[in-house]
């Protein structure tokens, strides 16, 4: 099967390949246009034949109404002598009519036109029963309406309930013939319509065939062109003469072809030097330095970042040998593999990092790259690219070390709750109760530490990726309570009290409740943390001074956190932010991760304010920030995304200014 199919598509093939362009283009033009004109024609008739049967549904459907309306009435009383004279007048009175059947709720027929009752209940079938639809409804006041194919030709069967009162009395059937004049129309335009179809696609054919005999000289003419310019022969022209139709613009655009590429010897070095200005432009735009210098070691480009790098004259590329203008660190480095690749004896791209300490200290990174001519064989310069990656190298750096910081971190834990299992495991039967419990105790205690530490580390991680937080109006009572029911206990027990002083009639502010939620709660956690029994930590909230001495002014609200703890010494309050650093390292204790306050110190900048404190060894300490109050928006015209109650990120004013800072309250 597979073979016959191969023979009968290659026969094909070899048939369709003995037929000249012009057959071709003839019976590709006959094929598409027969198609298009196939599917107009049909999209026309059946459009016709819609519309018919849409009028005749519609007169059969408003006919039955009519009808049901007028014999509902004489069913329900059972007047079927006058029933039968009122639907012998209708069914003469509208010739559209073919058939008229009653039936009763059981389906079973008492009356109908051209079947009178006499002849139902005398045939040898006591009664006739009435095959109603699928789809027919009894509930429905609407009639039903379909239409189907008979011998005698299209009828639209209606089928209407026959309602009194809400009364189903049974259904009424009318057969609708279709509207002849309607008939005779849609025979019309389809008669019509096939006829321009069939003389549209005989003068599309006509057409064809001219225009196959018209082209098919002409496009031998320009292959003919076509190979003598591919051959170099740029004095081809071809001279047929042709009027302003598509393929006279293409015989005279192929000589304008022809005459430029002639010119093109006598443009091409004027051309190039454009090339190389527009070059030399997207070059000096490069954020990246760039330097170009060619065999002899000597400097043909350099960029204005190249020229910065190095302390150039940015307006031209020094003269002589580019060893001679290069840094020292640079020169040491560069000196042989320049000379190296000035020889071709490394085509390869090389890399440096280099440490400059003049005019500057930065880190740059040099790549090294041989500029070949089209064989690959020869040298023709050597294309330097330098980049600054002085900040790539403290961030490295920076990663390097909090890598280093979160092993170490993570280590001790680990290492406690391993011992401890370990003990558990293999000495366990030796241990008494009590040191088995407090063995337990110690891992659970350290395994609380470790999930600490990796959920400081995740919520740090989260403030500082560019993640959009939503920033509504909030009212600070709420965080501030929740912070204290949360501590209350903690405060019992360690023998602290936990005080709230929050003026009256504050305004809502602007921040994130679940971010401020985390600032109070690692502020009176710490507080409680190093205060001793009978201190106190307090949360304040109060209008700042700015905002009083300037009511005119929106302002701001001012949040402190005092402790009476043992406070923060001056050496330690610059670094108190950085990630890692614990102050309990001075009086040697192991709680905490070191990422409290550098998570509270993102939170508070992603509120476009600043976290201060004023500390006091001995005596305590207090963190105070500000709030920005929130300014109630203008009436803005209603768009489809409000009405959800939240203010997208877009609505949040990222400028908002810090306040400027003042000294908190005394120190409790």
């Amino acid at each position: 099967m597979v073979e016959l199919f191969q023979k009968i598509r290659t026969l094909i093939a070899d048939w369709w390949k003995d037929f000249t362009l012009q057959t071709r283009l003839m019976a590709a033009a006959t094929l598409v246009v027969s198609l298009i004109m196939s599917s107009l024609t049909f999209w026309a008739v059946n459009t016709i034949q819609l519309d018919a049967r849409l009028n005749d549904t519609r007169f059969g459907r408003d006919l039955g109404l009519l009808l049901a309306s007028n014999t509902a009435p004489l069913v329900e009383a059972d007047q079927l002598e006058d029933l039968a004279i009122f639907s012998r007048r209708f069914m003469d009175s509208t010739s559209s009519i073919r058939y008229m059947l009653y039936a009763n709720p059981d389906g079973y027929i008492f009356f109908g036109i051209p079947y009178a009752d006499t002849a139902v209940q005398n045939s040898l079938t006591l009664s006739r029963r009435m095959q109603l639809p699928e789809n027919y409804v009894k509930s429905v006041d609407l009639p039903m309406v379909r239409q189907h194919l008979t011998p005698a030709g299209e009828v639209t069967d209606v089928f209407v309930p026959l309602k009194s009162k809400d009364n189903y009395l049974g259904v009424l059937a009318l057969g609708i013939n279709p509207n002849p004049t309607v008939v005779a129309s849609s025979h019309l335009t389809r008669d019509v319509t096939i006829a321009v179809f069939v003389c549209i696609w005989v003068m599309v054919i006509l057409g064809a065939v001219f225009n196959a005999l018209t082209i098919t000289q002409p496009i031998k003419e320009l292959l003919t062109g076509v190979k003598n310019i591919a051959a170099g022969n740029f004095k081809q022209r071809i001279d047929l003469s042709r009027g302003g139709d598509e393929l006279g613009e293409l015989i005279q655009s192929f000589n304008y072809m022809a005459e430029r590429l002639e010119r093109y010897e006598e443009q091409n070095i004027e051309e190039l030097t454009a090339e190389k200005a527009k070059l030399e432009r997207l070059v000096s735009t490069i954020a990246d330095g760039a330097i170009l210098i060619d065999a002899s070691l000597e400097v043909v480009l350099a960029n204005t970042a190249a020229s910065r790098i190095f302390g150039w004259d940015s307006k031209l590329p020094p003269e002589g040998n580019v060893l001679q203008h290069l840094p020292g660190q640079v020169r040491v480095q560069m000196t042989r593999p320049l000379y190296q690749a000035a020889k071709g004896d490394s085509s390869e791209s090389q890399e440096f990092r280099i440490g400059l300490t003049e005019p500057t200290n930065r880190t740059i990174r040099v790549l090294l790259n041989s500029v070949l001519d089209q064989s690959g064989e020869t040298v023709k310069g050597i294309a330097l690219t330098v980049q600054d990656i002085t900040r790539e190298v403290a961030l490295n750096a920076a990663k390097s070390q909090f890598i280093s910081n979160i092993s170490h971190e993570l280590r001790t834990p680990l290492f406690n709750i391993k011992s401890f299992i370990e003990t558990l495991y293999e000495y366990g039967d030796d241990l008494s109760e009590r040191e088995r419990q407090e063995f337990l105790e110690t891992a659970n205690n350290e395994t609380d530490r470790l999930t600490r530490l990796v959920n400081d580390v995740l919520d740090l991680s989260r403030l500082e990726s560019n993640r959009r937080y939503q920033f509504t109006s909030l009212d600070i009572h709420q965080p501030i309570e929740q912070t204290l029911r949360t501590y209350q206990l903690n405060a019992k027990d360690k023998g602290i009290e936990l005080i709230q002083e929050i003026e009256d009639g504050l305004p809502p502010v602007l921040g994130n409740y679940d971010l401020l939620l985390q600032v109070f709660g690692n502020l009176v956690g710490n507080g409680l943390k190093f205060s001793t029994v009978g201190g106190c930590v307090a949360i304040r909230a109060y209008r700042s001074p700015m905002s009083v001495e300037h009511p005119d002014l929106l302002g701001n609200v001012r949040i402190e956190i005092s402790d009476t703890g043992i406070g923060i010494a001056a050496e330690d309050q610059d670094a108190i932010f950085d990630r890692f650093y614990r102050v309990e390292n001075r009086v040697h204790t192991l709680e905490g991760t070191g990422l409290g306050l550098s998570i509270v110190k993102n939170i508070i900048d992603k509120h476009n304010s600043q976290m201060l404190l004023v500390s006091e060894v001995g005596i305590g300490t207090t963190f105070w920030f500000d709030l920005t109050i929130y300014e109630q928006p203008v009436a803005k015209p209603v768009q489809e995304n409000q009405g959800s109650g939240q203010t997208s990120d877009s609505d949040v004013d990222t400028n908002e200014p810090v306040a400027t800072p003042v000294t908190p309250t005394e120190l409790t």
